[in-house]
């Protein structure tokens, strides 16, 4: 009995399916894999568009999903790509993988299906796998100029460059990568286990017996202070004389406070002088606009 090994949705295996495969596209497929519900089949590098071709047309698997890579430098084609194919009428997916090594290309699939030209390029960005055929295969994903493949084994976690703002050239500037060679010589080793070399702390416990650690003797009592020399004599100024004050100091400061408060005066007249002007030439202006009453003269009696 076969069991999945995740929790996504079972997708039921079609039965015969592997051997019709094998059937249909004879010395083109190397290794057929079904397992976990899955099935795999390895392909010829050189006839990978006539057998998608074939999955596509005689097998109804219409869409393509995904093409991604994987990188195994021991091997001498180290690069695998798989393409994930999906038949939306029977609910199934299939896996195709081929091949390949930094010098030899795979046949583009562009045109069975035109979303490969992104996925083509994503996978020569970070794998710089070559695909023949692809007339527009640029990087996708890193930055113009970048240098290398990330996704490779062999590269760098740190990279060869870094990037940052510079406030002299007012833009983005790549740099090499500096990193201090502590960061160079991690070991992977993990310290739960028992590294082979003494960890930065552990000199400290040089010598201690298993178990808890011996507490240190206590310290010894601290000498007496010192006693502290006698305060000086406070400043004071018992006298006017002692602070330079005194009747010519307040002789000036009181002329001079009588001084400023001339002139704040002053100034206050000035400014209430013109207000009043002001609102008397208001008032003869009104005076002179507004005509007079004239009084009807008083009739005798005796004429009405």
């Amino acid at each position: 009995m076969v069991t999945a090994v995740h929790s996504a949705p079972r997708v039921e295996p079609i039965e015969g399916l592997a051997e019709a495969i094998r059937s249909a596209l004879g010395d083109a497929v190397f290794a057929v894999k079904d397992a976990h519900f899955e099935l795999s089949i390895g392909v010829e590098r050189e006839r990978v568009a006539e057998v998608l071709q074939t999955l596509r047309d005689r097998f109804d698997y219409q869409q393509l999903m995904e093409i991604a890579g994987v990188d195994y430098p021991e091997r001498a084609e180290r690069f695998e790509i798989c393409y994930h194919l999906l038949s939306v009428t029977k609910n199934h997916r299939l896996r195709v993988k081929v091949r390949t090594d930094e010098d030899h290309a795979v046949p583009t699939v562009t045109h069975l299906w035109p979303v490969a030209g992104w996925l083509e390029r994503e996978v020569f960005d970070m794998y710089g796998v070559l695909f023949e055929g692809n007339t527009d295969l640029r990087r996708i994903l890193t930055d113009y100029g970048f240098k290398g493949y990330p996704f490779r084994k062999d590269f760098p976690l740190t990279g060869y460059v870094e990037l940052r703002y510079s406030e002299e050239q007012k833009r983005v500037v790549y740099e090499p990568v500096q990193l201090a060679q502590d960061f160079r010589s991690f070991d992977f080793m993990s310290p739960w286990e028992g590294a082979q070399y003494v960890l930065p702390g552990d000199e400290k416990a040089h010598g201690e017996a298993p178990g808890a650690p011996t507490p240190p003797p206590p310290s010894p009592p601290a000498p007496p202070a010192a006693a502290s020399p006698e305060a000086r004599t406070p400043k004071t100024t018992e006298k006017p004389e002692d602070t330079g004050a005194g009747k010519p100091a307040d002789a000036v400061a009181t002329k001079r406070s009588r001084a400023k408060k001339g002139d704040a005066e002053a100034v206050e007249a000035e400014t209430v002088k013109p207000a009043r002007a002001k609102s008397a030439t208001a008032g003869s202006d009104t005076a002179e606009t507004k005509p007079k009453r004239t009084r009807k003269p008083k009739t005798p009696e005796g004429d009405a």
